[in-house]
């Protein structure tokens, strides 16, 4: 379920998503069932930093854990 995405010339970056698969987390000391999305980001590091990006996959899985709050305002 986990990859790594190529990326290909002229690209510099490219975003890989997975299947999602529901399991089972600790979330607030309860067992939860989640749905968990595998994202994977293969950049070249000639153009793009390895912080910036971390910071692009971290603010990724934000906006998708809070979708409803991000685009529609809740």
């Amino acid at each position: 379920s986990y990859f790594t995405p190529i990326v290909n010339s002229p690209e510099v970056a490219i975003l890989g998503v997975g299947r999602a698969s529901k399991r089972l987390v600790l979330a607030e000391g309860h067992v939860a069932e989640r749905s968990i999305l595998p994202l994977c980001v293969g950049y070249d590091h000639r153009i793009i930093d390895g912080a910036v990006g971390a910071r692009f996959i971290v603010r990724v899985a934000e906006v998708l854990e809070n979708f409803e709050a991000t685009f529609l305002g809740f």
